[in-house]
């Protein structure tokens, strides 16, 4: 199975925003871009949820049904390892290998002494193409990136071969993330990262590099900008160096995880995909989920009442809620509305806090942070919380379609 150049992830929490995803999608092949949508949910999440990996399948299925769509499309079992995959296997075509709790962990002395045979014709003075100062390999440098990544990309090999048994090697597309490391990968480790899944046999198509700056859920991109387009542009450059190299696939394409709503590097990202003619994947998980809730404060009466019950439930458990996702997130809580004053703010007032408006004097990206991990809160509403997302479709959609089209699809591959 080969993936397409460009592919987007759309997460959706309740299963409930199929089809006005899929409209973001078709909205988009309509205006030129050839891009695909690739469904995903973590194992976290449908923990939280109480849903099944099938869902997600039979979720995107339908939306394909109802919308005649023909393209091709994607189900990710999201950050997954051995101990969570086998839920995953039938229903998912897109596995993205999450290998965090082995990085930085050694890898027995005999595997690293392999490895240094395999790339020691590369050490030296190395010249990539794109790159414009060589790259400068060492045996210390390769000793180095071994003891940060060799074990964690064989595990990366063990879960990928355990899916294989199961489904096939043709049968699923395979990412490999190692974006959750505590800083980016430089060119020569990521070239080194990408020799070690070639030493596994792991046909990669997608790579998830950690990239300097912060990569918060649901609010823009803070970081050097500059730093960030070197980087990304190096990365393209060794990625199409090892495609040729090692023998990777020739589909092997960059993929930026929490990729929502980073408005302010999708310039650099679209200009450098296009100078290196090179593929992107993009995963966006959050983004539905607060258009969601948008759309339940523009409707009034008791979709507006029962997100401020959302916001102020997810207030009076904020270090509960944060807890997992301290590493992609940055709430400053003084910043945080008082639960007092939600109470009595209109449907604009709570819209014009949350929505993404980074020019608008209302916007609150402490706010906006609280909800994105506050779905945990509308879980437990169950039914009540669903039954006004259909109650409200028709908002919800316009809002779920209209922000990935306009502030995603367009700016990013357009």
């Amino acid at each position: 199975m080969k993936i397409e150049k460009y592919t987007f992830g759309t997460g959706d929490r309740f299963a409930h925003q199929g089809r006005a995803q899929l409209r973001a999608i078709l909205q988009a092949r309509q205006a030129g871009i050839d891009v695909y949508p690739v469904w995903n949910k973590s194992n976290r999440e449908h923990s939280i949820i109480k849903s099944k990996p099938d869902d997600v399948r039979v979720e995107a299925d339908a939306a394909v049904a109802a919308l005649g769509f023909s393209g091709a499309y994607y189900v990710d079992a999201d950050h997954i390892g051995l101990k969570t995959v086998e839920p995953f296997i039938p229903a998912s075509d897109f596995f993205t290998l999450d290998v965090a709790d082995f990085t930085g962990k050694p890898a027995k002395d005999d595997a690293v002494q392999a490895f240094l045979r395999v790339v020691r014709r590369y050490m030296g003075s190395l010249s990539v193409p794109g790159i414009e100062q060589p790259l400068d390999i060492t045996e210390e440098t390769v000793r180095r990136a071994a003891a940060k990544f060799l074990l964690a990309v064989q595990e990366a090999g063990r879960i990928y071969r355990h899916i294989e048994e199961r489904k096939g090697r043709e049968s699923f597309v395979t990412e490999v993330s190692v974006d959750e490391t505590d800083a980016p990968q430089n060119p020569v480790e990521l070239l080194l990262i990408l020799a070690m899944i070639a030493q596994e046999g792991i046909p990669v198509q997608t790579i998830a590099p950690k990239f300097t700056g912060r990569f918060n859920k649901g609010v823009d991109y803070a970081g050097d900008l500059a730093q960030f387009e070197k980087e990304f542009d190096q990365d393209l450059s060794v990625i199409d160096f090892a495609i040729r190299e090692f023998g990777l696939a020739d589909t092997l394409k960059l993929s930026v995880h929490s990729g929502s709503d980073k408005f302010s590097i999708y310039p650099v990202i679209n200009r450098l995909i296009k100078t290196h003619n090179a593929g992107l994947h993009v995963k966006t998980a959050g983004t539905t989920w607060l258009e969601e809730v948008i759309g339940l404060a523009e409707s009034g009466g008791e979709g507006l009442a029962l997100v401020k019950k959302v916001y102020i439930e997810a207030h009076d458990h904020f270090a509960e809620l944060a807890a997992p996702y301290r590493s992609v997130i940055d709430i400053d809580s003084r910043k945080l509305p008082d639960p007092g004053l939600v109470k009595d703010w209109s449907s604009a007032e709570y819209a014009g806090a949350l929505r993404h408006t980074e020019a608008s004097p209302n916007y609150n990206p402490a706010f906006r942070q609280l909800l994105h991990v506050g779905f945990k809160v509308a879980a437990g509403m169950g039914k009540r919380f669903t039954e006004a997302l259909e109650a409200n479709e028709q908002i919800v959609e316009k809002n779920v379609t209209e922000n990935l089209f306009c502030r995603h699809l367009q700016p990013i591959f357009g």
